[in-house]
């Protein structure tokens, strides 16, 4: 064991730390908003591996030696907080360097990216456009906030918590996936969708409310802000994401005239109790002048006597 502490720690992949590595090759816009964690002196990963080294030296030597992936997801889960058996079931997974392996531990199995193109997607609307059509969110559990799914006009979102560290790190997963071509595109499909559906602080406002946005990073403005600066620019294939049938689900249940109809006729005379008292007014006095119809026709033809 004490052999394993005194060797000098060792990349999970060859190519990480080149000059060739597409972590380093980041957007001039990226550095703009974030640049001093694109700074190539960084020490978080030193922080990181002193963590590592102290906490491996205190393993009893009859006790198996935990992965270095393992360390490294425990590390960065005092700030994701996830539950512990979502990081154990990642104790063998590698990548290129600490932002990848990180990264691919949040993208979940089943969420792929198509490999062909069957029909054109569409873009959606921002959120308050979306509940005049009936379209609901709702927060779920799930594995990853990575995992977004529509079913019967409702959104189903996991909760994301927003603060100093996940502005971040999900600045740097959109970067490098603008970087390496060779990735999948799961944190800047992610990123579009957040740009989508929120345009102003009453969206943040919704979001959070329904505890799908945990906003810990300040006020509903700079939420605002940040979402539209990070999806600013990005490049991606929209007919190749992995939200392509859920953007497809989402504009034709938007243009169903009949959902948009209904929901717009609950929003104008049920959203709030003053328009329920107005429709209800409505509704009776509609009912009387029927009856004063009826009742009019009926003295009418009745017999003179």
């Amino acid at each position: 064991m004490h052999m394993k502490v005194s060797e000098p720690p060792r990349l999970l992949s060859s190519a990480a730390g080149e000059n060739s590595c597409c972590i380093f090759r980041v957007p001039q816009s990226f550095v703009d908003i974030n640049g001093i964690f694109y700074d190539l002196k960084i020490k978080f990963p030193t922080l990181f591996l002193n963590v590592c080294l102290i906490y491996v030296s205190k393993i009893p030597e009859q006790q198996t030696s935990p992965t270095l992936s393992t360390l490294a997801l425990e590390f960065f889960n005092y700030s994701l907080q996830r539950p512990d058996e979502e990081v154990a079931k990642h104790n063998n997974l590698t990548g290129r360097h600490l932002l990848d392996l990180v990264r691919t531990s949040l993208i979940p199995s089943d969420q792929k990216q198509p490999t062909t193109k069957n029909k054109p997607t569409h873009v959606i609307h921002r959120i308050s456009k979306l509940r005049r059509a009936g379209i609901k969110l709702d927060p779920v559990k799930g594995e990853s906030f990575l995992v977004v799914k529509f079913r019967h006009g409702v959104i189903d979102m996991p909760t994301i918590t927003i603060d100093d560290f996940m502005t971040s790190f999900l600045l740097n997963c959109v970067a490098y996936e603008q970087c390496n071509p060779s990735c999948s595109k799961h944190f800047t499909t992610y990123a579009t969708l957040l740009d989508y559906l929120i345009n102003t602080t009453k969206d943040v406002e919704y979001l959070c409310d329904r505890n799908i946005i945990e906003n810990n990073l300040g006020t509903d403005a700079e939420i605002v802000q940040f979402i539209n600066s990070m999806g600013k620019d990005v490049e991606f294939d929209i007919d190749l994401c992995y939200f392509s049938k859920f953007f497809n689900d989402v504009h034709e249940y938007y243009h169903n005239s009949w959902h948009v109809q209904w929901a717009s006729f609950k929003y104008t005379y049920f959203d709030t109790p003053w328009s329920f008292i107005s429709a209800l007014a409505a509704l009776i006095l509609l009912l009387l002048t029927v009856v004063q119809t009826i009742f009019t026709i009926y003295s009418f033809v009745q017999p003179q006597n």
